[in-house]
């Protein structure tokens, strides 16, 4: 199953239910997926200085860059990129302006090549760490963004449903109250994500993204939403 696409294995029953059996497992949930991937992107980036495929694409980059301007995110908010792949997010935020940015990844080859690219962008400043984002061991952090990690994990064929909420509780120990959560997503729904994250978050806003229109129905290709931490 092509993880760009939004799932066409979810029953109207099961969308309504907030089923834990969402979709069918897939490579695209194993960290064993990821780590071959980055490492290839790495051999290709010291090669002829590629920097790999940008998850989501670029339009994705520039809906959230341009979210977090008009919401004054003050620029030196603790950001964290969760799952960060090649760093090319951090790269943007960096010369947006934001000083006080973290990315993670639970591959050993992500976080290679994305040091290797800020490293080549001059911006060694930036902290890249190996780490697995639903272990819950990060805090302080005024703002997080997601672009595809969440639904990464729902594709994990080991115990799915504890890692997603695993990570809705890893989210609400990284953030600050009132903290903002961004999130990208092209297998959920925004209604799905409301459950998800029914629990500790309020939306803030739903942005903008692709519709299309098919058998009478319109829909988005992928959903995009602020949520805020509380208590």
């Amino acid at each position: 199953m092509d993880a760009h696409e939004r799932s066409t294995h979810t029953s109207d029953s099961e969308e309504d239910s907030g089923s834990d059996n969402d979709f069918d497992t897939s490579q695209l949930g194993t960290k064993e997926y990821w780590d071959d991937a980055y490492r290839r992107e790495l051999e290709t980036f010291k090669d002829i200085g590629d920097v790999g495929e940008i998850w989501f694409g670029e339009e994705s980059m520039s809906r959230v860059l341009k979210w977090m301007g008009t919401a004054k995110v003050p620029e030196d908010s603790a950001i964290l990129d969760i799952g960060t792949g090649n760093g090319a997010f951090l790269v943007e935020l960096a010369k947006h302006g934001f000083r006080n940015l973290t990315g993670i990844d639970y591959s050993t080859a992500s976080v290679q090549l994305a040091k290797s690219v800020l490293q080549a962008e001059n911006l060694t400043h930036v902290k890249v760490e190996e780490a697995d984002f639903c272990q819950g061991q990060l805090k302080g952090f005024d703002v997080c963004i997601d672009k595809g990690t969440f639904d990464a994990i729902s594709l994990s064929p080991d115990h799915s449903s504890e890692v997603k909420k695993r990570y809705v509780r890893a989210l609400k120990d990284a953030l600050k109250d009132q903290g903002l959560f961004s999130i990208t997503s092209c297998n959920w729904t925004k209604e799905q994500l409301l459950e998800r994250f029914a629990e500790g978050f309020e939306l803030v806003q739903e942005l903008p993204t692709p519709t299309f229109q098919f058998g009478g129905k319109k829909g988005n290709s992928v959903t995009a939403l602020i949520f805020k931490r509380v208590h």
